[in-house]
């Protein structure tokens, strides 16, 4: 993971932050409310299931969000 990603992660202590920082990568604002709630939970999940943080498991999940909205915004086509 690079440094730009973990940064704004330690930073994070609530949803709205998560999802400021989602619209600043890419994320449609009409969608940040539900993403973050999603990206939220699903990095709880990975913490416990994989034995990690959970904020190492948001950087993972962010990265890949921003991944994804990257190609897209290149015409990159993703599965």
């Amino acid at each position: 993971m690079d440094n730009q990603a973990n940064a704004p992660c330690s930073k994070i202590k609530d949803l709205t932050q998560l999802e400021a920082l989602l619209r600043q990568f890419g994320c449609p604002p009409d969608k940040t409310d539900v993403l973050a709630s999603q990206l939220d939970k699903r990095a709880h999940q990975l913490a416990s299931v994989k034995g990690k943080s959970y904020e190492a498991s948001l950087m993972h999940l962010l990265s890949l969000m921003r991944q994804g909205w990257a190609a897209k915004d290149k015409g990159i086509s993703t599965p």
